[in-house]
């Protein structure tokens, strides 16, 4: 819809600017009437839901609003003098305005409108905020003293009644993430009876607010660290050790929080939303880094029964490095692990000899009782966020494009659905014993 307004704008310009090069006068009265009627097609069109108000809008209503309020005081003041018509002048007046326009409609054409993925469950769907303080822990990326806090929000079914428990699955996100970056799937599992906890990692996530209204951005020592890694600067010894240190900040952040939830739920002056949690089924998830954190916990904890993980090698599998090369944990993996993979990062592992032996999400796979993947054909790695449906532009700037060996790019709403029923499915499996998982490409 961004794209149209911009389109219908500079056509309607080029067609004023030409008419009055025709009628040799800057046609005062005509121009007012278009920005009238520009914002009553704007209400309009919002009116009827062609467009979706939402934030992407806002500074296009605004401009409206004034053009409009400037259009209707030239038609009602006393007619001024006319002045005589002068193109050059005319010319820069509608590239100027053209540019305002422009960067009016700039949030509708990088957040473009998108249909939302389907919620297929019963539930209606509540949040909760909340900030917990690690009294136990020193924040690391800073030298205040300070306790670490860890920012968190649920998503869980509304209309619990009768004690009813639900499985909980926590939420880890990647390098660059924030904690609501897989909104849709959130929404999708508590529909259908779970309780989501999504976590913000402080200084790791790409910003995070506080319940006191504290906004923490990345830490530009962490930002740094990751795209020197990502661009081969370090060795393979060093890069590891780095990746194990990231790992450290976020297994330590899953920990803290699944201690903190399982205590409240036996709180009975806690939160409502504690006390739908099941403490026997708890499945974990995370994208990218917070996939391989979240596989790692699932080594040091007894009470976790599942894990996805969304396009992530799993770098805990990797205990150290010998003479150039990664060597794999022998020890089978302990619980059902669930590994969606990108048609990008797929490309890459095929490209590596003997990758089942020396791929550590490869190597779980093929090794462990219970461990599944499923690759996604035509996807990248931020294909398995809610950017790629918010933003296609920005995905593809950030991405890149990747097209499936047919030669066709994934739609990225019929991936995140897709993404959001595998999901369901597998959890549905192992945290609530209901049907049967198996893995269909």
């Amino acid at each position: 819809m961004g794209t149209i307004i911009l389109l219908l704008a500079f056509v309607i310009e080029a067609a004023f600017v030409v008419y009055c090069m025709i009628t040799k006068s800057s046609q005062e009265k005509v121009k007012s009437y278009i920005r009238i009627g520009a914002l009553a097609a704007f209400i309009l069109f919002t009116l009827i839901s062609a467009i979706q108000w939402s934030f992407r809008w806002y500074l296009l209503a605004a401009l409206l609003l004034i053009w409009a309020a400037l259009g209707a005081w030239s038609l009602l003041r006393k007619p001024a003098e006319k002045k005589s018509y002068r193109p050059v002048p005319a010319l820069v007046k509608a590239v100027l305005t053209l540019l305002l326009v422009t960067i009016a409609v700039a949030p509708a054409l990088v957040f473009s409108q998108h249909q939302q993925p389907q919620v297929t469950g019963k539930h209606p769907v509540a949040t909760a905020l909340f900030t917990y303080t690690n009294e136990n822990q020193i924040e690391t990326f800073t030298n205040t003293g300070e306790k670490r806090k860890v920012n968190v929000e649920f998503w869980y079914p509304a209309d619990a009644t009768g004690g009813e428990k639900y499985p909980l699955v926590v939420f880890s996100h990647g390098a660059m993430g924030f904690k609501a970056q897989n909104t849709s799937t959130f929404l999708e599992l508590a529909s259908n009876g779970y309780v989501i906890c999504s976590i913000d990692n402080p200084y790791i996530a790409l910003y995070t607010r506080g319940s006191d209204g504290r906004v923490i951005i990345q830490a530009p020592s962490f930002r740094q660290q990751f795209f020197d890694v990502n661009n081969g600067k370090y060795d393979e010894a060093t890069a590891l050790q780095l990746e194990h240190k990231w790992m450290a900040v976020q297994t330590g952040d899953i920990h803290f929080v699944l201690d903190t939830i399982l205590a409240s739920a036996q709180d009975p002056g806690s939160a409502a939303v504690y006390h739908l949690v099941d403490g026997q089924k708890i499945g974990l998830m995370g994208h990218s880094l917070g996939g391989e954190s979240s596989a790692q916990v699932a080594r040091e904890r007894k009470d976790i029964e599942a894990v996805v993980n969304l396009d992530a090698d799993l770098s805990g599998e990797y205990v150290n490095v010998v003479d150039g090369k990664e060597v794999l944990n022998t020890s089978p993996y302990p619980v059902p692990i669930l590994t969606i993979l990108s048609d990008e990062l797929t490309r890459r592992i095929a490209a590596i000899p003997n990758a089942g032996e020396v791929v550590a999400v490869k190597h779980v796979v093929a090794t462990a009782a219970r461990a599944y993947e499923i690759d996604f054909a035509g996807t990248n790695h931020l294909s398995f966020t809610d950017l790629a449906l918010n933003s296609p532009l920005l995905t593809s700037l950030l991405n890149g494009s990747v097209h499936s060996v047919a030669g066709s790019e994934a739609d990225p709403l019929s991936t995140i659905e897709k993404l959001n029923v595998t999901v369901l499915q597998f959890f549905n499996v192992y945290l609530k014993g209901e049907g049967s998982f198996s893995v269909a490409n």
